[in-house]
């Protein structure tokens, strides 16, 4: 039923029905629904209900109810005494600030409750007396506290709290999940909260800017100037104090070549300072779009609820006219921005209403209704002059003034338990102390140990000590890779180490870099001149350095006295992989490549099916940087051209393809497929000798990356080709979580040359059935076409060879031994799985 607007006389008169669902319609009530006594489901959702239909406490055998996007405001009593069977209730976006004391009546057996997207400023007290509630969703309201009662005695295995201004516990204790939750309240039991006044606060801006001078002059007090030669490589980090505020200073290199680390450290709920160097700024949309409107774009995709400070450099060099015509320029594009997001949102989201199968597209528009209650917030351009230290006082001035601000900052103070606050203090000791090493990293038993020497820590545990780690860590005081195996026994107490590591191989100029690399160090590395040839060559070429090299250029920027004891363990050998390409492959920075062309002359005959016998030394290790490549004849050569019956798939992205999306993408697949070639917006995969073609557009409003497979010869073959598609379309889906400000579409193009006409496909969660339709209609040109041409789909088991081989349903599922499942056939993927980090 689609756009009802009153219920329909004959759905009242079956009173036997037990399932009904009215969702996506136009109802403003649901009057006579009490007929239906035998109710055990009902689905209200995306109507027009402003009040709670009271006719629902008829319904005595219901067990689901979901009410979820309308717009109700208030829940009568009297209700839920009368559904004593109920189970899974759905009220998240509507517009509630209370719920009424009697649901406590289904205390034994209400056990799923989504309360997001509402308007909650504490969780209500009957929430408490559910003893049997398994799930609890409340994100996205105002919550500044959680009760202590809402995780004792009960089963809670599932709760979702983020995008709420949370003082106790702070937000990042709650990212660690149930457990460091109650270990956060169990340090409370004896003990009061203290308060903490953290402002993580990130400078972004194009090079050159003059974020490092306002960093360093607000740091110093006075006005810093700062050469071209010192500007920012990588990351630098510092603390500030203004007041009872901690700034942790994080100053972002503006050159895209740094761009592609930065989602490592970039995080939400922090104060950024966009920098725009006015005496370069000229009121034209291309200069806007460099300067400002890429950093306010991705911003937008990957930290939506930031707060932003735009502030106007060299100010020196213009005259005051032209500061303030610069200054509305800038202001009325960024609204503009602004106002073009939030149409385009509203256009995707009427899109998906307005579809026939609006059903099929839910967890799309709920992504988009959850981005439509996101946004940046732009406080109001400030010009500065970087040489004028009144400037500067001034800068400071207004920057404490917006932190002090609840409206803006409405969780900038932070209740923590005394023992946070003595273990960090602990920690910046330990790390601040002459007798730690440069790099500050210490295992984590021997920091356990450290700490514990300290009288006021004797007590503490690894277990508690952990919990911490993980809060400091999501603050960025210290990093802590626990995720990461073969990191999880080692803290970074200095962050600014690690992203020293970074910036040496990821950073502008690399190749005069190499080039500079001094013979004595050559030596050191068993190298020559003309191997540093060869590595300046390889990397012009494709994007490639050998381990050597990386040794070599590493020593040559950091190599001291102090790093002797760990120089070998973060960067390895021949034999071992060192931590930092972990780490870089981790966040999908760079793929090791194998040298492969070696035959083992002891190995078996080759038996197709079973694996190739390569050497077991198969030579260094290469590592290929995707965001240095740029060739793509190979790939085109490789790949021999796009044909009209090419499988042909498009994700469609939001406001745009983020910077560095497509790189990570190419490392990520690459490293499941061993045949594989890659170019700056091109990679060709090959798996079970067929070509999969992944392509980069990022146009505006018009940004997509498009799969294309050629067509199977032969029926049974489709399940191979769509398995190898959707593999890949789960690695991208999987990417895409980590910019909450993104929205990604499937669509296949409709396959009459010259149709601009395109088939959405529908939600993709992994496990269900796809379509069960054998024939597509284009509603453009009215051609039909076969299903599993345009969307994954196993052919009808007539068209089979008989017995079918277990179900013909198609479902995708990845395992945690990283095979890609759809219906009955399998391909098996290389390393590791899909929903790796």
């Amino acid at each position: 039923m689609r756009r009802l607007r009153v219920l329909p006389s004959t759905v009242l008169q079956n009173i036997r029905v037990e399932s009904l669902n009215l969702d996506r319609n136009k109802l403003k009530n649901v009057t006579g629904i009490s007929k239906l006594c035998n109710l055990k489901k009902l689905i209200l959702s995306k109507n027009e209900l402003l009040e709670f239909p009271e006719e629902i406490k008829s319904l005595v055998h219901l067990e689901k109810l979901e009410l979820n996007q309308n717009q109700i405001w208030i829940i009568p009593e009297g209700v839920f005494p009368c559904l004593p069977k109920l189970r899974h209730l759905r009220l998240n976006n509507n517009r509630l600030d209370a719920l009424p004391k009697d649901l406590a009546a289904c205390n034994s057996s209400l056990q799923y409750l989504n309360l997001s997207n509402n308007l909650f400023r504490a969780i209500p007290s009957t929430v408490l007396e559910l003893r049997r509630l398994q799930e609890f969703y409340v994100q996205n309201n105002l919550l500044r506290q959680l009760p202590v009662g809402l995780f004792k005695e009960r089963p809670l295995r599932t709760f979702k709290v983020n995008g709420n201004p949370l003082r106790e516990p702070p937000s990042e204790v709650c990212a660690g999940g149930i457990q460091q939750i109650i270990s956060y309240f169990n340090q409370l039991q004896t003990c009061q909260a203290e308060e903490d006044r953290r402002v993580k606060t990130m400078f972004l801006g194009a090079s050159l800017a003059g974020k490092s001078t306002i960093c360093k002059s607000l740091k110093q007090r006075r006005a810093v100037p700062v050469s071209e030669e010192e500007r920012t490589v990588g990351i630098e980090i510092s603390e500030f104090h203004i007041g009872d505020f901690t700034f942790l200073f994080w100053d972002f290199a503006g050159q895209l070549e740094y761009y592609m680390t930065h989602h490592v450290f970039i995080t939400p709920q922090a104060l950024v300072i966009l920098v725009i160097n006015f005496h370069q700024y000229q009121l034209n949309p291309d200069i806007f779009k460099e300067l400002v409107g890429f950093w306010i774009n991705n911003l937008f995709m990957r930290v939506p609820n930031s707060v932003v400070l735009p502030v106007g450099t060299h100010i020196d060099c213009c005259n005051g006219k032209e500061v303030e015509e610069k200054k509305r320029d800038i202001m009325t594009k960024i609204q503009a921005m602004l106002e073009e997001r939030k149409t385009n949102l509203a256009h995707l989201v009427a899109n998906l209403e307005d579809s026939e199968e609006s059903e099929f597209y839910m967890d799309q528009w709920d992504r988009l209704k959850e981005m439509e209650n996101s946004t940046l917030t732009i406080l109001n351009l400030m010009p500065v002059n970087c040489t004028d230290y009144q400037d500067i006082k001034k800068l400071e001035t207004t920057i404490l003034e917006h932190v002090k601000n609840e409206e803006i900052f409405p969780n900038i103070i932070q209740m923590l338990p005394p023992v946070y606050k003595k273990v960090e203090a602990a920690i910046v000791d330990i790390a601040q102390s002459e007798d730690t090493p440069e790099h500050g990293m210490m295992d984590l038993s021997i920091l356990l140990s450290e700490l514990s020497r300290r009288d006021h820590l004797a007590k503490l545990d690894r277990e508690l000590l952990q919990d911490i780690l993980r809060y400091l860590h999501r603050i960025g005081l210290i990093l802590w890779y626990e995720e990461i195996k073969q990191l999880e026994g080692t803290v970074f107490l200095r962050p600014a180490f690690l992203i020293t590591m970074f910036k040496t191989l990821i950073r502008y100029g690399l190749v005069q870099q190499l080039e500079n690399i001094s013979v004595d160090i050559l030596v050191g590395e068993h190298a020559t001149i003309r191997d540093q040839a060869s590595w300046v060559w390889m990397f012009k070429s494709k994007a490639m350095l050998c381990q050597a090299a990386m040794r070599a250029l590493l020593k040559h920027q950091l190599y001291s006295e102090s790093m002797k004891d760990i120089f070998e363990e973060m960067v390895g050998h021949k034999s071992q992989k060192g931590k930092l390409f972990i780490l870089l492959q981790h966040f999908e920075i760079c793929l090791e490549v194998r040298n492969m062309e070696e035959l083992n002359p002891g190995a078996r005959e080759f038996v197709p099916g079973k694996p190739w016998e390569g050497l077991l030394d198969c030579g260094a290790a290469h590592y290929l940087f995707p965001t240095y490549l740029n060739r793509s004849e190979e790939v085109s050569e490789m790949w021999g051209g796009d044909h009209p019956e090419d499988l042909q798939v498009r994700t469609y992205f939001s406001p745009e393809i983020p910077e560095g999306f497509f790189q990570r993408l190419m490392v990520k697949a690459c490293s499941f497929y061993s045949a594989h070639w890659v170019a700056k917006v091109t990679c060709l995969l090959i798996c079970s000798g067929k070509p999969l073609l992944i392509k980069e557009n990022n146009q505006k409003a018009y940004s997509y990356i498009e799969l294309r497979c050629r067509k199977p010869g032969k029926i049974t073959e489709f399940q191979l080709a769509w398995d190898f598609i959707m593999a890949i379309i789960s690695i991208i889906q999987k990417l895409s979580e980590d910019w909450p400000g993104l929205h990604m579409s499937v669509k296949a193009p409709c396959r009459t040359n010259g149709c601009p006409a395109e088939f959405v496909w529908p939600d993709v969660d992994g496990k269900s059935t796809v379509t069960k339709e054998e024939i597509k209609t284009c509603g453009l040109c009215g051609h039909l076409f076969q299903t599993e041409l345009l969307l994954p789909k196993v052919p009808n088991e007539r068209e089979m060879p008989q017995p079918p081989a277990r179900s013909s349903a198609p479902h995708y599922y990845v395992t945690s031994y990283g095979t890609t499942t759809f219906g009955p056939s399998s391909i098996n993927v290389n390393r590791q799985s899909i929903l790796d980090n």
